[in-house]
This record gives C-alpha cells, sequence and structure tokens, in this order.
C-alpha cells in the first residue's frame, strides 16, 4: 500500500462517555477491564408480544434541562447528551475562548432522538384526547440534539446532525475531519446519542434480530443483538489542548506526556446490498477498513486491535470476520464489546471510539469478547480472550449500518 501524503491526526481533546458501561471514569474502566455491565439487563413489557429481551440501560441520573431556557429540546436523548458533555465541558470552554464560538462545529449522529418523548406523549393523546401542553413534534427530529448542544454551549458554528442507521456517530468523525482540513471550524463536537423507545425494539424484534438473553458475538450459538443506550462525544482539532495536556499523567500516572492521542484516519464505503442485510462475504466492510488505513498512512499490522461491530446476528459476524481476515489476516486481535453496552444504534459508533480512547488513555488491557465461550469455528478471526496489553499505537473501530453504509475509525497515538 502506497501513500503520497502523510496522514494528518485530528487530535482528540476530550472525551465524554455515559452508558450501560457508567456514568464515571472510574466506572467505566472498572466494568471495561472486569468485562462485566450490571446495567445490561432482561426487561419484559418493552415489547408487543410480551416476550423478554436484553438492553443495555443507563442507571445514573441525567442532567435536568431548563424548559424555559430550552424550549423543545428538554428530551430524554439531550439529557442523555448533556450527561456525556458535562465531563468535556472545560475543554469545550477552552476551545471557545481560543477559536471563538463561530468556529466551534457540532456534528452529531442519533436515530432515536426524541422518540420516547413522543411515545409518552401518544400514550397521553390516547388516555387524554389531546398531546402534552409541553410536547412539540421537533423534539422527534434528529436535528433536535445537534442544535441543542450548539444552543447549551452558545456556539454558532456549523451544525448538522447525521442519521445513517448504525454508523450515524461515525460519520461524524469523518465529516469533522473534512470541516477542519477545509478550514471551516477550528474545533468540532462529534459523537452521538441514542436512548431507549419502543418503537425500535419492535422493530428490530419484527425483523427477528433481539435475543431474548445476553448477545453473543462471533459464537457459534449466536442469535441477536441486545439494544442499548448511551451518549458518547469527543471535541476534535488540529492540535493539541495544551491546557490539558497532562491530564492522563495525573489521572492514571503512566507516562503519557509524549503522546497525544487523535483519530489517525477514517474510511467509509457504501455498497448498497440490501436494505438490512450486509453483503455476505463483506465487501464493504473491506473496503471501509482499507479507506481507512489509507487514510491514516497506515500498514494492517499496524493495528493492535480491533473493536468489532460484532452484533450477534449471524450474517453481520460471518461477514466481518470474513472481512477482517482478508485485510489483516487471523492473528489480530478482535472483540465486541456490545455486550457491554448493548447495540447503540446511532451511537454505537460514539461508543466504541469512547471505549478505544479509554484502552489508549489509560492503557487499559484489550477488552475480553464476552460470549459462551463457543467461537465458530467457521470466523477465522482471533478473539480477546484473557486480558492482553495493547502492543501497537493504533487502534481500529467497525460499525456496518442497513443499506451497507460503512464506517471504519482508526485512533491511536501521535508522537509530540
Amino acid at each position: 500500500m502506497k501513500h503520497n501524503q502523510p496522514a494528518t491526526p485530528i487530535y482528540i481533546r476530550g472525551c465524554g462517555f455515559h452508558s450501560a458501561l457508567g456514568a464515571t471514569s472510574e466506572q467505566i474502566q472498572q466494568r471495561l477491564v472486569a468485562g462485566f455491565s450490571p446495567d445490561m439487563r432482561t426487561v419484559c413489557g418493552w415489547l408487543n408480544d410480551g416476550s423478554e429481551t436484553v438492553i443495555g440501560q443507563v442507571s445514573a441520573p441525567l442532567a435536568a434541562i431548563d424548559e424555559q431556557q430550552y424550549p423543545y429540546q428538554n428530551t430524554a436523548n439531550n439529557r442523555l447528551a448533556v450527561s456525556a458533555l458535562e465531563q468535556i465541558s472545560l475543554q469545550i470552554e477552552h476551545a471557545i475562548k481560543q477559536f471563538g464560538r463561530d468556529r466551534i462545529a457540532v456534528i452529531i449522529g442519533t436515530t432515536t432522538s426524541g422518540i420516547s418523548d413522543g411515545e409518552v406523549a401518544l400514550e397521553h393523546l390516547a388516555a387524554q384526547d389531546q398531546l402534552p401542553e409541553k410536547f412539540h413534534y421537533h423534539q422527534q427530529e434528529p436535528a433536535n440534539s445537534g442544535q441543542f448542544i450548539a444552543d447549551f454551549f452558545g456556539l454558532t458554528g456549523l451544525v448538522y446532525t447525521i442519521s445513517t442507521a448504525c454508523s450515524s456517530s461515525g460519520r461524524s468523525f469523518l465529516s469533522a475531519k473534512r470541516l477542519l482540513k477545509a478550514g471551516l471550524a477550528d474545533a468540532v463536537i462529534v459523537g452521538g446519542a441514542d436512548t431507549l423507545c419502543r418503537l425500535t425494539l419492535n422493530g428490530f424484534h419484527g425483523l427477528d434480530s433481539l435475543s431474548a438473553s445476553r448477545c453473543n458475538p462471533f459464537s457459534v450459538n449466536r442469535n441477536g443483538i441486545n439494544i442499548g443506550e448511551a451518549a458518547a462525544f469527543m471535541l476534535l482539532a488540529l492540535t493539541p489542548d495544551v491546557s490539558t495536556k497532562n491530564r492522563y499523567i495525573s489521572n492514571n500516572n503512566k507516562g503519557l506526556s509524549h503522546q497525544n492521542i487523535a483519530l489517525l484516519g477514517a474510511g467509509d464505503s457504501s455498497d448498497a446490498y440490501h436494505i438490512s442485510a450486509p453483503h455476505p462475504d463483506g465487501n464493504g466492510a473491506e473496503v471501509a477498513m482499507r479507506n481507512a488505513l489509507a487514510d491514516a498512512n497506515l500498514q494492517p499490522d499496524d493495528i493492535g486491535y480491533i473493536n468489532a461491530h460484532g452484533t450477534a446476528t449471524p450474517l453481520n459476524d460471518a461477514m466481518e470476520a470474513k472481512a477482517i481476515a482478508r485485510v489483516f489476516g487471523s492473528q489480530v486481535a478482535v472483540s465486541s464489546t456490545k455486550p457491554l453496552t448493548g447495540h447503540t444504534l446511532g451511537a454505537a459508533s460514539a461508543v466504541e471510539a469512547a471505549i478505544c480512547w479509554y484502552i489508549l488513555a489509560y492503557q487499559l488491557p484489550l477488552p475480553l469478547q464476552i460470549n459462551d465461550g463457543h467461537q465458530d469455528p467457521l470466523l477465522p478471526i482471533t478473539l480477546v480472550k484473557q486480558p492482553l496489553p495493547l502492543t501497537t499505537s493504533a487502534v481500529l473501530s467497525n460499525s456496518f449500518a442497513f443499506g451497507g453504509n460503512n464506517i471504519s475509525l482508526i485512533f491511536g497515538y501521535v508522537n509530540d
């Protein structure tokens, strides 16, 4: 693979993350290492036919939103978003002082947006013959979340929301990189938020895609996904934030002072093979991964870990394993972390990007592959079955969506 131009890293100035893995850095690190999340739970009553399923539901209280200050923006999705964004508010405020409010863009991904609030409103309509006084259709629109984040921080730069199913928030990273390199913004808030709603759960149940037990990625017994809710956001810029440069040292004392964490590359594809099923050989997935490597100016053996899309459906896991093997061979360490968060749909790519950031920032062991221990012998990949350190400076994360809308992101260290 030849490259004429060196890669341009996009520095990550902060990462905020709230999911079934937890709401604090300490919780997230502990549960990632332990391979256990108590917020993945079996529920009954969410599906119309009364059957059980497993969901990843956040348990920590969410931030409040002032309805007077932010009319028609007080939604569960936005409250979840704020709970993650508050973790990087200092970095955002510093960027505002450095660049100005008009030079910071907001690009996020979501699929459910405020649908859960719409469900509550419809129940009220059925019972009271009118919608709740404070409900407005705008709360359900995908663009609501992106505009709310801009309003919350008083930003006047470019704002837009991407909704491409399960690759939504991953595409925000690719779009942010393009904005930054084009000079249209100096910093970009990227990520995604999706909250649980019955519409989505029943929709996937109608596709016979839900599992009644914890999802089982890459197992011969895999039988479907678990849906989760989460918010994950990063602040990206062409330069590191010198005001927080030594923050990682105080957090983990592991000598990261000479390194910065960055988005090294992003690759996408759109194979449009089927409205919901992936290409059986993973052709689009392969293109996305190769494009990400080319964008990062890296070779396959530079990648020490792949956070797989790994939904635990028969077709997805099979095609992804084939594509990974063709690009990286069978030795690269692979795991899907969806048993710890659930599949968070439009937020999934940002969630798994955040997990990659945690691995890099806190030098955590690679996430174990949580499943029943019976790997499908037809899948030619090496799953993480015991604690392993990252032995390279870069990791890759995959997200593949309905319609063949694929994204692969590479994160890693950049020496000063």
